[in-house]
């Protein structure tokens, strides 16, 4: 009769590799991963409101279109994330373009312009002792 002899170790460093590619693609990838340009913000900014300005399928499709990827991009903040998820559910056309369609589309616009910016990232320090040439600050030069 043959027997099957189960071995926890491996299981357990397999269980464990497994969770660990679970858990590091996403920090690595939010490093890697590019900041999205102002280009890409301004656009979808600019489709939000002739969305609700002209309440035309293809404009509020654009718009949609634009804003949906983004979702999952895993540098931008949650309030980023929170103003595309408006633009894209408040970015529909409805049978009258009225002011209680178009505000909210128009807030959902200038929401995006707000909260996508890309983050400030500030230049390093210069190491004291050194002035901006490169050379060790000397008092006695003076």
């Amino acid at each position: 009769m043959l027997t099957l002899r189960m071995r926890p170790i491996p299981l357990v460093a397999a269980g464990l590799s497994a969770g660990l590619a679970l858990v590091a693609p996403p920090a690595l990838r939010a490093q890697q991963a590019p900041y999205p340009p102002a280009t890409t913000f301004r656009t979808i900014q600019l489709e939000t409101l002739a969305c609700g300005r002209e309440n035309t399928t293809a404009s509020c499709s654009k718009a949609r279109a634009l804003a949906d990827p983004l979702l999952d991009h895993p540098r931008l903040s949650t309030s980023c994330k929170d103003a595309l998820w408006s633009v894209r559910e408040k970015a529909v056309t409805a049978p009258a373009n009225s002011l209680e369609r178009r505000d909210p589309i128009d807030k959902a616009s200038r929401d995006v312009g707000a909260y996508c910016r890309q983050p400030f990232v500030p230049k390093p320090a210069q190491p004291s002792g050194e002035n901006p040439g490169g050379k060790p600050f000397n008092l006695r030069s003076f």
